[in-house]
């Protein structure tokens, strides 16, 4: 492996992202827990403190909106500005960017994204069930490596909240279509205990969740291409944690995931073009269906952690050692069909596993009436990703990825209220690929590929990225912030493999793309008022857009330069005692710099408002309500009255959810839950903008969730 000579690699290996979040319970007490976060900065800070955009969704909230919905994907685009909406009804988060770029996706600080081969399905990687709260950092961060352009999604885990030795909670649920009951109904068990046991403490749940057939606001079946229709998935969580004294402790934390779409409807596809919705119905004549079911077949995270928060003189120290292995099956397409072989299509999967090993240290000192904090380590982690189909043929090759990062970070209070962070990334990356050869794709209408033989080698990454921030936090009416930050972001390589024109891997145009984040923002506190607004610019020297060949069919990587820029804002309101609410707008737009021609769907999403209003009746009732409203956004011309790619127009839509829980007593909870409570009959943003066949599925429509929980 090439390292690279400097002197942060010798300091030792990265931190925990998320102990420090979860000790307030053992060791450390922590006065507001909400305005706490450590993903930001790799140790617990307020959120006041932060010169960035940050969104935390707390457990309360995310315990709400389970009663309408176990889909995080449409959790994310209500309560965090910024967030793209999200296709309801299915598996996947493509198109739903943050800020107009990618995301990491980590649970506990373990990455789940997959970025040398981004199959856009990482933020449906747990139950969300399993979650204490997240943390969404917005903007590229020289904090962390490869795949978070965008930002960062961290869902942090539960840990032991009883000083009991046993405690615990049952619940079940059925969900179903109001539209129309047929084969509609679901259901959902839930089962979780924990508890303490002098110095060790213990987390444990298990979930089984599974859908009948999904239904839109017509009442017919949702189209199955990432579907989750007769979608079954299970949930295994637990942690478990050893206090040595108070100030040392072990922790293991293990969450398998799985979920598999295995329906007897079948798929009616159209696109955009052609004006009809794509949409299932049932296989009343057993026709046979090619391929396995689609979904994760398993997602594994195991983590070690120890931590000692006096391993010298004021430095906290905390050392992960992780696993995560995934394997995501994809739907059928006759676009891999090979006469020669004798078939007629194929599946693809993407197949990951990461190990890797992290330290962090985190020194407090004052110099000078300055009081400092330094936060310095290093990443090691090793990455196999691939892209074979189901039937053994190779799509995209392995590769074998070694990146080692060493860091530093400074934040410096000075005259009590004036914060400034500053810091660097340095990152070494190589990237081993074996000979291989193209895979021919023959796609309807459209020539076939021609398969290539590559031979293999070895591709290089080196870059420093660097940020800095200053905020004032003396005055709650107003305190202003302003950042620079940058990220390093390897452009999905397998993508480039899977289409290479080329017989030797040192031909590929792979160079690393630096994306650079400026920000400016304010937040406020008067009374029972919180508002926040910030503005902000973003650009990449080499882009990450897919466009399309038009000979082929197929999509290739956009090398060019981009730019993005936006704006977001949001207001919480404390009405009463027994009435809160919210409000935000999130609006972004994109071009790509060398032609100055606009970004599309793919990255970039329409403007977006979101509402809520929690409101607790009596002592026993509590009523909950949600909206998010997209509007509209036509950037392209069709040609010949066709769009392509990405680049469909899109019209507005809005969508109400509702849910109302009443205590029958100390340990009995009835809920319900009504997603889109006014039927709305729309296609998402996604469906709308994306061309491809089967993708123009509508959201789903006026859906009951019926729950009884009991506690104990």
């Amino acid at each position: 492996m090439k390292v690279g000579s400097y002197s942060l690699i010798a300091l030792s290996v990265c931190a925990s992202l998320s102990v420090n979040a979860q000790e307030e319970t053992k060791l450390k007490d922590v006065a507001d827990i909400e305005r706490i976060i450590v993903t930001g900065s790799r140790m617990q800070e307020s959120i006041n403190e932060v010169p960035a955009s940050v969104s935390i969704i707390n457990n309360q909230t995310i315990t709400q909106d389970l009663l309408t919905s176990a889909e995080l994907q449409t959790m994310l685009a209500i309560h965090v500005p910024g967030m793209a909406a999200a296709n309801t009804g299915t598996n996947s988060n493509s198109g739903q960017t943050l800020r107009g770029r990618n995301a990491l996706i980590m649970i506990d600080g373990v990455p789940q994204s997959t970025p040398l081969r981004n199959g856009k399905l990482g933020i449906r990687s747990l139950d969300p069930s399993v979650i204490e709260r997240i943390e969404v950092i917005k903007g590229a961060t020289s904090i962390y490596g490869n795949g978070a352009a965008g930002g960062i999604i961290n869902y942090i885990t539960k840990n032991a909240n009883s000083e009991e030795a046993l405690s615990g909670r049952v619940a079940i649920s059925s969900n179903f279509s109001a539209v129309k009951f047929e084969d509609s109904a679901g259901r959902r068990l839930d089962l979780a205990i924990d508890g303490t046991l002098g110095k060790f403490d213990y987390v444990l749940s298990l979930v089984s969740d599974e859908n009948g057939v999904i239904r839109d606001a017509d009442g017919d079946a949702l189209g199955l291409t990432y579907g989750l229709s007769n979608f079954k998935s299970d949930n295994i969580f637990t942690k478990l944690n050893y206090y040595v004294d108070n100030s040392r402790s072990f922790q293991f934390s293990y969450n398998y995931f799985e979920g598999q779409q295995d329906t007897d409807y079948i798929a009616v596809e159209s696109n955009v073009n052609a004006g009809i919705k794509s949409h299932a119905i049932k296989n009343a004549d057993n026709i046979e269906v090619p391929g396995d079911p689609q979904g994760p077949r398993g997602s594994h995270n195991a983590k070690l952690q120890y931590r000692d928060m006096d391993v010298f003189t004021n430095t906290d120290f905390t050392a992960d050692a992780y696993w995560q292995k995934i394997e995501n099956v994809f739907f059928y397409s006759s676009k891999f069909k090979d006469e020669n072989l004798g078939l007629v299509g194929g599946q693809s999967m993407i197949t990951s596993e990461k190990t890797g090993l992290r330290l962090n240290f985190n020194s407090v000192f004052d110099f000078d009436n300055i009081e400092t904090t330094l936060i310095y380590g290093v990443d090691v982690l090793n990455d196999k990703t691939a892209q074979p189909l189901v039937d053994g043929r190779m799509w995209t090759p392995e590769m074998d990825m070694d990146n080692v990062a060493g860091y530093l970070q400074a934040k410096l209070i000075f005259a009590e209220y004036w914060v400034v962070k500053a810091g660097v990334r340095r990152e070494s990356i190589e990237i081993g690929v074996a000979d291989y050869s193209t895979l021919m794709i023959c796609k309807t209408g459209k020539a076939c590929t021609v398969p290539v033989s590559v031979s293999g080698g070895t591709l290089d990454y080196d870059a420093t990225t660097y940020n800095i921030g200053l905020r004032y936090s003396n005055n709650e009416i107003f305190s202003p912030f302003i950042s620079y930050s940058e990220g390093f972001d390897i452009a999905n390589v397998g993508s480039l493999l899977r289409n290479a024109q080329f017989t030797e891997l040192n031909k590929l145009d792979t160079e690393a793309s630096i994306v650079k984040n400026s920000e400016i923002g304010f937040s406020s506190v008067y009374e029972n008022v919180r508002f926040e607004m910030a503005a902000f610019y973003s650009t990449n020297n080499y882009g990450g857009n897919m466009i399309e060949d038009p000979l082929t069919g197929t999509y290739r990587l956009e090398r060019a330069p981009q730019k993005i820029w936006g704006y977001e804002a949001a207001i919480d309101v404390t009405l009463t005692n027994t009435l809160d609410a919210g409000l935000s707008y999130s609006w972004l737009e994109g071009k790509n710099k060398e032609s100055d021609t606009y970004l599309d769907g793919g990255s970039i999403s329409p403007p977006k408002i979101t509402f809520y209003a929690n409101y607790q009746a009596s002592e026993h009732l509590r009523l909950a309500m949600n909206y998010i409203g997209v509007q509209s956004r036509n950037r392209f011309e069709a040609s010949e009255g066709k769009y392509s790619g990405r680049k469909g127009p899109v019209s507005s839509y809005n969508v109400v959810n509702a849910s109302a829980s009443y205590d029958m007593s100390d340990a009995m909870k009835l809920s319900v839950g009504i997603e889109n409570l006014f039927n709305s009959d729309y296609y998402s943003h996604i469906a709308q903008s994306h061309t491809f066949s089967g993708w123009n599925i509508k959201g789903k429509g006026r859906t009951v969730n019926l729950g009884l929980a009991y506690n104990f």
